[in-house]
């Protein structure tokens, strides 16, 4: 009797063994399963001071604090970033002051300038004229005495022999002194002009000088121009640094992690936080080469984390990686010889939640996975 019961017992154990070994074996063909589950986040960012550093003076969030986007999050010290803009600007002033007044100068000289050169130019050429009139006219005036000093001459070595009357000789004698007057009046005339001549040439020169003097005002205003443009530049620059003295965040999330704290010397891109955004969570499976049979994207995911072993979370697959995790190893295995130990190679799956409470979700988690494989 015993040895029957103990049979029925054995038969029965058997049976239970077979219909678990079938199931396992079932579950298996129909899902590939690992444990090599971990959550991960698209937007995950450690974010810092980009182009500046100094000491940190505030830090406005810690810890598991929500955050939103451009929301200032902490301080630097901004006084030298201050001092080097106001630097900036009092030269900027200075040199506009400095640009005014050579623009003021230089209206001033080119109005002189155009009257001055205009008018010195019409007298120098009118001047000129009437000293080529009076040339010629005293060309005249000296043929026509040259010819009344031959009459007078002859004139008067007739009146000597008494060939003719006194004053006919008179008469000669008269109009060479008349010309005689004119031209030594021509010659006067004509030393005045040509002084008169000579200092319109000068002013004519002297505007000409001008004329560099503004030439030279305009090249200052120019250069004057050209630092005023330059120091536009470091001042956009200066004041782009002061704005970074203040850290925003770059989207809406959570404070993942607080690298720093108050009075610290940070140094720019060093982090201060760590922030992801909750919603941009996922699963990231290293599924092994061998169960990738029937896995592709659109397949159902069952996962179950370490931290909620009786939840679970039901996601889909969104991606699979064309390569396997190892290819993007640090130090990667060198085959080139032909001697290798064959590894079983894990391909990461992407898997997002689509039930379950993601709010749980912790990037760092681990788990188990189960993937509904396609037939």
């Amino acid at each position: 009797m015993k040895r029957k019961v103990g049979l029925t017992i054995v038969i029965s154990l058997m049976m239970v063994f077979s219909v678990i070994a079938f199931r396992w074996i079932k579950h298996r063909m129909e899902y590939a399963v690992t444990d090599a589950v971990f959550v991960k986040a698209d937007q995950l960012s450690n974010v810092g001071f980009q182009k500046v550093s100094g000491r940190v003076i505030k830090l406005y969030k810690d810890l598991g604090d929500e955050v939103k986007k451009s929301e200032v999050i902490a301080e630097i010290d901004p006084t030298d970033y201050q001092l080097n803009l106001q630097n900036i600007r009092a030269k900027i002033e200075s040199l506009e002051a400095q640009k005014e007044q050579l623009l003021t100068q230089l209206t001033r000289v080119s109005q002189e300038l155009s009257v001055n050169y205009s008018m010195s130019d019409i007298s120098a050429k009118e001047v000129k004229k009437r000293e080529q009139a009076l040339e010629k006219q005293l060309s005249q005036v000296q043929a026509q005495l040259e010819l009344a000093q031959k009459d007078r001459e002859r004139y008067k070595n007739l009146l000597e022999r008494g060939v003719i009357p006194r004053r006919t000789f008179e008469e000669a004698d008269t109009r060479y002194k008349v010309l005689k007057d004119q031209e030594e009046s021509l010659l006067k005339s004509l030393e005045e002009l040509r002084l008169s001549y000579k200092k319109s040439l000068e002013n004519v020169s002297l505007s000409r000088i001008a004329f560099l003097k503004q030439k030279e005002l305009k090249a200052q205003v120019e250069a004057l121009e050209k630092e005023i443009e330059s120091l536009k530049k470091q001042e956009e620059l200066a004041q782009n640094y002061l704005s970074n003295t203040k850290l925003t965040a770059p989207f809406d999330g959570v404070v993942a992690k607080r690298y720093v704290s108050v009075g610290d010397v940070v140094s720019p891109g060093s982090p201060v936080y760590a922030i992801v955004k909750p919603d941009s969570m996922y699963v990231e499976v290293l599924l092994e080469e061998s169960k990738l049979r029937g896995v592709q994207k659109g397949c159902k995911a069952y996962v179950r984390l370490d931290a909620y072993p009786n939840k679970v979370f039901e996601g889909v697959v969104e991606e699979i990686s064309p390569a396997s995790a190892a290819t993007f190893a640090l130090v990667p295995r060198d085959i080139s010889a032909g001697e290798f130990t064959k590894v079983v190679q894990r391909i990461p799956v992407k898997i997002r939640i689509i039930k379950g409470d993601a709010s749980l979700l912790r990037v760092g988690m681990g788990g188990e996975v189960e993937i509904k494989r396609v037939r």
